[in-house]
């Protein structure tokens, strides 16, 4: 099973300007290849692909002689890598592969011939680097990532195959399902709520006053750059506090449950919304939702999507009736056929979960929010009465009851 590890660097001050060069002459050839790419289309109507451009670093390196200087299957990794940028584009995975700049931040790859000991990380021609390995890195080690932040930090991601099969997936035990919003972080079927942190908002004022300083630095001086560092700690730690946050709370729902089922949000649709997209970018759904997919894969749990368009807030968990409207503002409401009294959150995450179940159950992933099915019966004419979304999903657990 495949396992990536994160560690932190510290280079010394000359391993520092080995890995600046190698940045940097990385950047250079990504830079150099894309826009080779770009005016071999334009002249040929053909493209270059990965191993194409891989074939003339040879040439380039006599052209550059300070090229030489990096590790040559680093080299031959960028071309791979803009390769398979290239592939997700046309793939529609991804947008179009753009120019690297110096400033930001900044990652180099190795493929092979990368050894971890205890307290230091060997990597060629720049030698033994000191790091703090926190977790232990058992197995072949395939691809090690080292890159630079804006806070000037060093980090290693190391990927390595443990040499363990995934375990297989069973869904004995306990199903949950998480409605995420604003108010409150996560909403689970069970009646938990987890508030939303809002680290963005602790630390706007702090984060206001840094940007304000580096405002009024002039372009290009010493001071900018200090006042630049300054705000770049302020992203970091808003960024780490997130990232512990999700981390530990994806970490107790998959040890406390067997199947979860979440909504398939669209986050880059809802941040079109300029009311909502500062509070929608800062709690971090889409980065919850990666962490809960791999930790449940690797603990041979299971994790399933419901459709977007599933109607889980306005579907009474009780009866099964769809109600017309309801306003975001409406955090409680009544069904009018069952009279059951509805918290709208938590109404909406013991849907999900409902969903979700039947989806694995019924073993054809087949949805139920149909309204513009008609029913009708063998032999006869064909009804022009079109059934509710809260009909259709009634029929559905009646059949299999």
């Amino acid at each position: 099973m495949l396992k990536v590890v994160k560690i932190r660097l510290y280079p010394d001050v000359q391993q520092q300007q080995s890995l600046a060069q190698a940045f940097g002459s990385c950047r250079w050839l990504w830079n150099y290849c894309l826009d080779l790419m770009n005016k071999t289309y334009l002249e040929t109507g053909k493209g270059l692909s990965g191993y194409d451009i891989k074939k003339i670093i040879p040439q380039l390196k006599k052209e550059y002689e300070w090229l030489s200087k990096t590790y040559s299957q680093c080299l031959q990794q960028v071309c791979l890598s803009l390769g398979v940028a290239f592939n997700n584009f046309f793939e529609k995975r991804a947008q179009y592969p753009s120019f690297k700049s110096k400033h930001g931040k900044q990652s180099i790859q190795y493929p092979q011939n990368i050894k971890v000991n205890e307290k230091t990380l060997s990597v060629p021609k720049i030698g033994d680097i000191k790091a703090i390995i926190h977790r232990p890195i058992e197995g072949k080690i395939k691809t090690v990532n080292i890159s630079k932040n804006c806070s000037n930090q060093y980090f290693a991601a190391i990927l390595f195959d443990d040499g363990i099969k995934k375990p297989e997936q069973s869904m004995e035990g306990t199903a949950i399902g998480i409605d995420v919003g604003l108010t409150h972080f996560a909403i689970t079927s069970n009646g938990s709520k987890f508030d939303n942190p809002r680290f963005l908002t602790k630390y706007e004022k702090n984060l206001k006053r840094k940007q304000q300083q580096l405002s009024r630095k002039q372009k290009g001086s010493t001071n900018r750059n200090k006042a630049r560092m300054k705000v770049a700690r302020v992203h970091r730690k808003i960024a780490n506090c997130r990232e512990d946050f999700l981390h530990k709370l994806s970490r107790r729902i998959v040890d406390e449950n067997q199947v979860i089922v979440v909504e398939n949000l669209n986050v880059k649709g809802m941040m079109k919304n300029h009311c909502l997209a500062k509070a929608i970018g800062q709690v971090g759904w889409g980065m919850f939702s990666t962490m809960l997919k791999y930790k449940v894969e690797d603990d041979g749990k299971i994790y399933q999507e419901v459709d977007r368009f599933f109607p889980s807030s306005k579907l009474c968990n009780v009866c099964l009736n769809q109600v017309g409207s309801l306003p975001l503002e409406m955090r409680h409401w009544t069904c009018e056929k069952c009279h059951t009294k509805h918290d709208r959150d938590i109404n909406a995450a013991i849907n999900i979960r409902n969903e979700g179940l039947r989806i694995l159950t019924s073993g054809t992933g087949d949805k139920a929010c149909r309204p513009d099915v008609n029913r009708s019966n063998r032999g006869r004419k064909k009804s022009t009465t079109t059934l509710s979304v809260g009909q259709e999903a009634y029929c559905v657990r009646e059949a299999s009851l």
